[in-house]
């Protein structure tokens, strides 16, 4: 029974971190509609500028802001050159427009800081906490507690921030209809571009963890790929769906892969099994467990 508690808060906890690449998805959607493909790209753009820094002889109390600047005009930037001019413009052609996005953040960030792999310390090891191990057996590392700890303290600010404030009343209406917002005074571009600086900030948190985790190298690209099934979940627009979401894939992926993939299918299934579980929801309720439901006249 210890070994499935241990496996069950490991994956409770990989789930937060899955939570917290999913938010920067649920933040754009919510404002403008648009899936932002190149999240995870600013993901490592934001990873590489703070070990970059850190390279340059930067100290990490410095190199933390400089970066969280870097990444708020990142996607300050993003709003202004790219969704604004795409404006009341058809849907697949501002996703493109992300794709293409995630392609020039991806070669700008090599270009400035190499495209060599690195190591990335937070201070923190990977290591298990010792008292837990004693009195209960159970294995718990202490990066992942702590990476679970900063990733639900951002995701539960955020939700109060856009849940009790007048920016986020104001980004609730502008995710209902942009029309209306628009008519009663609400300055769409304002609450876009907090929006944008907003994932980024997110970008940021979510690169140092993952880069912390996995090394600070091309493959954080594909970060983003593994918020789909959480975003799936948990649904598009939002962000406590967000949080049950990540949850739900990190738990059952490490289930899955302990009970099942490792004694009859060969291992690993971690890669593929919450796509499988995604697209099995997806032919119960396509909206996701907290999305809104659409409902179509004819």
């Amino acid at each position: 029974m210890n070994f499935f508690f241990e496996v069950l808060v490991g994956g409770l906890l990989s789930g937060v971190m899955y939570s917290l690449v999913a938010l920067g998805f649920v933040l754009i959607y919510k404002a403008s509609g648009v899936f932002n493909f190149a999240q995870g790209a600013m993901v490592f753009f934001a990873a590489l500028t703070y070990v970059g820094l850190l390279e340059l002889g930067w100290p990490w109390w410095l190199s933390v802001p400089a970066t969280l600047v870097v990444m708020v005009l990142v996607g300050l930037l993003t709003e202004r050159f790219v969704l604004r001019p795409l404006v009341n413009q058809p849907q697949i052609s501002l996703f493109m427009a992300t794709i293409g996005l995630t392609f020039f953040i991806e070669g700008v960030a090599q270009l400035a800081w190499g495209a060599n792999v690195r190591g990335l310390e937070l201070g923190v090891q990977d290591e298990p906490i010792q008292w837990i191990m004693d009195s209960s057996g159970i294995n718990l590392s202490k990066f992942d507690l702590m990476a679970a700890v900063v990733a639900a303290v951002l995701v539960t600010l955020l939700a109060l921030f856009f849940s009790r404030t007048r920016i986020g009343r104001a980004l609730r209406a502008v995710a209902d209809d942009h029309q209306a917002a628009l008519s009663v005074g609400i300055p769409l571009q304002y609450i876009w571009a907090i929006v944008w600086g907003v994932a980024g900030a997110v970008a940021l948190v979510a690169g140092l963890l993952w880069g912390a985790r996995n090394g600070v190298q091309y493959a954080l690209t594909f970060v983003a790929l593994k918020a789909l099934p959480v975003l799936i979940l948990g649904g598009f627009d939002s962000i406590p769906g967000a949080i049950v979401g990540g949850l739900i894939i990190g738990a059952t992926e490490k289930l899955f892969e302990v009970y099942v993939g490792s004694r009859y299918l060969g291992g690993g299934t971690e890669g593929w099994f919450p796509y499988v579980l995604a697209l099995l929801f997806l032919l119960v309720r396509p909206e996701g467990l907290f999305g809104e439901k659409i409902i179509r006249r004819i």
